[in-house]
């Protein structure tokens, strides 16, 4: 694998962490998973945070290896850490969802997270966050509304639906009816059965 990615940098010239990369890449849309990982990994030790995401992958789907969410975790940490936005996603919904609150520097650093790959544009991240201000134990409404827009702005049916309940309930917004049903009829349209049920109601 070394060889290749070396020849591959030769022709190319460019770092042979991004050649193993390119090789795992490559190796995973061929099926060879094994193969893929073994890139990934090599890259990733080398300090390449799209390869350590890649890696982070392969340990949460069991692609190439075990399935392994810790470890996975500590991979998107480690490209999440880098700034990519997607680790930094995934990482944070893994720490908010497995860890206990009382880790408090550590929830931090994930909702931290969370927030960067939001302005990023990642709209899993904005739902996610939205969710996440809306239920806390001290609810931050005005915030979490704010991100299920940006993540119903880039078409996720399920945040539009979370912002027709706010509208509806009077959450982080002046309560309105009409507007409630014209989010909900935007994600009953794009076939989010939730939204269907409130137009019901």
């Amino acid at each position: 694998l070394e060889e290749a990615a070396f020849q591959l940098q030769q022709i190319f010239r460019i770092d042979i962490s991004i050649a193993l990369n390119i090789l795992g890449i490559e190796s995973m849309r061929a099926g060879h998973y094994r193969i893929a990982y073994t890139c990934f990994k090599l890259a990733a030790d080398r300090g390449y945070s799209k390869a350590q995401f890649n890696v982070g992958l392969c340990y949460e789907h069991g692609r190439g290896t075990e399935k392994d969410l810790e470890k996975a975790a500590f991979y998107y940490y480690q490209a999440a850490s880098s700034c990519h936005p997607m680790a930094q996603y995934r990482y944070a919904r893994y720490f908010l969802c497995h860890r206990p609150e009382n880790e408090w520097d550590r929830h931090q650093k994930a909702v931290t997270f969370l927030e960067q790959a939001a302005m990023a544009g990642i709209t899993e991240a904005q739902a996610c966050l939205g969710v996440f201000y809306m239920r806390g134990l001290q609810p931050k409404e005005k915030r979490g509304l704010k991100y299920l827009l940006l993540a119903a702005k880039n078409g996720d049916a399920q945040s539009r639906y979370h912002v027709g309940v706010c509208y509806e309930k009077g959450l982080g917004v002046q309560q309105n009816l009409a507007e409630a049903i014209r989010h909900y009829r935007q994600s009953a349209a794009a076939g989010n059965r939730n939204s269907r049920e409130r137009l019901r109601v």
